[in-house]
């Protein structure tokens, strides 16, 4: 058997395999591609592919795919064969470095946002060299992005590389006036940890909410939940532990670094976390990983969740986006130096990510806005909708010492003492963690807390990047001209701190004072749901900043908005039908079915004798009667109010009915429908319950 070691990166045409099989010119060129940007040369390419094409074959490949990031978000690919037809009417294994580079699918189908005509078919997909080809199955997946044919990006993998790219360009200037003329990039790098559920998938199958809309529109709150807290790091159940030792197999083998795997806070939620990557590969890394934990999952009688909220009443899924930034030499920007210059290198990027964080909240709210994540930001369980950053005692210290020009004298270091001699002694960290804070220091790097589980990464990143780059840009610019670099430093240093000292909070984020100071007195952004914030997206400083930064250009920015509020739209309306239907054909035909069963038991009763008084049947059909009636009303109501979505004349106008009238009306019909199920004998309700599902996987 192979070992980890052996075994990792076995599916990858990663760095190891281009060394080994190119010659040494071509691979020193391909290198200087993915490390410099430098333009990739057609016959470097051609022998690329070749390579490329053998390796696969080898191993058992016979079709390749330009695998790309639509804005589904989800992957997209189509699968040609390596096949050419032979002279001898057989045929030959080929692979260009023309079909390497580029490849046209039909780009009618995929979400545009007003950027085609339905009728304009033709896409490009254009090879990324700086993400490793792999093979999934028996095909070459070739990482590409994905463009119109006018050349505008209709994907996230387009953006995201030019958000990189900004916040390189603008980060070089600022290290040049520091002194340092030898790095050639600055790179941003991501872990994201990801949450999930997995429940047994018979269950699943019996469950029209689930496979329709991929969470529970009914259930009843089951007579334990999350509230022992004995889920949270507990022993992992022996199927779970088979799925995640076989999940951690299939993602090593694609160079995946799954590193960390614990039982998480709600029965049946789990969570996976790699170890950090350059943002661009941990993006399509998060989406191979979502993809492949759903197929691992099948094979163990399981099924993956991803949705946000999949069940009410316990705590949602996340994915914490933990991001950073460092040289090519592998200098982390965010860490303290030992020099003064470097300590006051560290401090201006600080404030570059303070000042980023202020100036475009909205943003990395509209970047995590998502129907499903809707119900999970500021439950109690998720950080607030409210954007704020947590710096910690110590760096908090640092940054009043600083505005008010006074000295720093650090912050004692405690000796943690646990009471018994054979523990050992270690000194307690400077600052706790604040699991609250939406964007949480957490070292040398920043949490981003907000994203959905189901989220690419591609999103919050693209916009964490290009706000970042335009703080540095507009230090470079005064700083660059300044007579006196250390005064203007300090100087700009000190007002940006007191300018944007609003964003930190180092509080309990859930605390509804909390809201009320952000708002009222701080005047920071508190977007509730995808509507509210969404159409923000074309406030004109925010068109302005990201379309100099060369990150999307303005006719891109509309797309989104429009494609990002169309699925908003589309998946409540996906669910409020599905719970229509699900009342219609199981629900209201269960609560039937009971109740004439208790019909017919007080009729048998009183056929025995008029004294017997049949109070539990009676109370019990009555209250189902009741709660008949009323299911059937509010599923009028919300037929009616869906009805009327017809009648709007834009697609923000149909979100804001949406959030303002379908949503009620959904959540008016679920508590009938729910407490018709506390009511109903166990053996006439028609799917499974949240104690079924939470627990049904041993």
């Amino acid at each position: 058997m192979a070992t980890v070691k052996e075994e990792f990166g076995s599916l990858v045409f990663d760095d190891r395999v281009m060394k080994s099989m190119l010659p040494a010119e071509v691979y020193a060129s391909l290198k200087k591609t993915i490390d410099e940007g430098k333009e990739l040369d057609l016959t470097v390419a051609n022998v690329v592919a070749a390579a490329m094409k053998d390796w696969a074959v080898e191993r058992g490949a016979t079709h390749y795919t330009h695998w790309f990031q639509p804005l589904t978000g989800v992957t997209a690919e189509k699968h040609d064969s390596f096949i050419s037809p032979a002279p001898d009417g057989g045929v030959i294994m080929e692979f260009s470095g023309k079909e390497l580079i580029k490849g046209e699918p039909d780009a009618s189908s995929f979400p545009s946002g007003g950027l085609r005509a339905t009728f304009e078919a033709r896409g490009y997909t254009a090879w990324d060299p700086t993400s490793y080809a792999f093979i999934k199955g028996k095909t070459l997946c070739i990482p590409t992005a994905f463009c119109s044919y006018g050349g505008e990006a209709l994907d996230k993998k387009t953006p995201l590389l030019r958000s990189m790219e900004a916040l390189s360009q603008q980060a070089l200037r600022i290290l040049r006036l520091f002194g340092n003329t030898s790095v050639k990039r600055v790179i941003s790098s991501v872990g994201p940890e990801q949450e999930y559920f997995l429940v047994d998938r018979e269950m699943y199958n019996q469950r029209k909410d689930l496979i329709y809309t991929g969470r529970t529109l009914f259930g009843a709150k089951p007579p334990k939940g999350q509230e022992m807290d004995d889920h949270y790091f507990g022993v992992i159940k022996p199927r779970v532990a088979a799925y995640m030792e076989d999940l951690n197999e299939e993602l090593w083998k694609l160079g995946i670094y799954a590193k960390t795997e614990h039982n998480e806070v709600a029965p049946a939620q789990h969570e996976l976390a790699p170890i950090y990557s350059t943002t661009n590969i941990a993006t399509d890394h998060n989406q191979l990983t979502m993809e492949i934990m759903q197929k691992v999952a099948l094979r163990h009688g399981l099924v993956c969740l991803l949705h946000e909220k999949p069940f009410a009443g316990v705590n949602g899924s996340g994915k914490h986006n933990n991001w950073s930034i460092a040289t090519d030499a592998g200098q982390n920007l965010l860490s303290p130096g030992e020099t003064p210059y470097e300590n006051a290198q560290f401090l201006l990027f600080l404030c570059a990510v303070i000042q980023a964080v202020d100036d475009y909240q909205d943003l990395l709210r509209i970047a995590v806005a998502t129907a499903g994540n809707d119900h999970r930001l500021g439950a109690n369980e998720a950080p607030p909708a409210v954007v704020s950053i947590f710096l910690g005692d110590e760096l908090n210290a640092v940054l009043e010492a600083i505005e008010t020009d006074a000295p720093y004298s650090g912050i004692a270091k405690t000796q943690m003492k646990l009471g018994a001699d054979v523990l050992p002694k270690f000194n307690r960290a400077t600052t706790d963690r604040n699991r609250t804070s939406p964007f949480a220091s957490t070292g040398n790097k920043f949490e981003f807390r907000m994203l959905g589980s189901s989220n690419s990464i591609a999103c919050a990143n693209i916009m964490l990047n290009a706000a970042v780059a335009e703080s540095l840009r507009i230090y470079a610019d005064r700083l660059e001209g300044a007579a006196d670099f250390e005064t203007a430093l300090h100087e700009m240093i000190k007002k940006t701190i007191k300018d944007h000292k609003r964003i930190i909070f180092n509080g309990n984020g859930y605390d509804d004072a909390w809201i009320k100071e952000a708002t009222e007195k701080r005047g920071l952004c508190n977007y509730r749901t995808t509507p509210d914030c969404m159409p923000h997206l074309l406030d004109e400083k925010n068109v302005r900043m990201l379309v100099s930064h060369k990150v999307y250009s303005e006719v891109e920015l509309k797309s989104r908005c429009e494609i990002m509020l169309e699925n908003y739209c589309k998946t409540v309306v996906i669910e409020a039908n599905t719970m229509v239907d699900m009342v219609k054909k199981q629900i209201l035909p269960a609560v039937a079915g009971y109740a004439g069963e208790l019909a017919g038991s007080i009729a048998k009763k009183q056929a025995v004798g008029s004294d017997v008084s049949c109070g539990y049947e009676k109370g019990t059909l009555k209250k189902l009667s009741m709660l008949a009636d009323q299911i059937s009303q509010y599923t009028a109501e919300l037929e009616t109010v869906l009805l009327g979505l017809k009648e709007a004349d834009d697609i923000c106008e149909e979100s804001y009915a949406i959030r303002d009238t379908v949503l009620a009306a959904m959540s008016k019909l679920r508590v009938v429908c729910d407490e018709a199920e506390t009511v109903t004998a166990e053996k006439y309700w028609p799917f499974p319950t949240y104690g079924d599902l939470l627990f049904g996987v041993k």
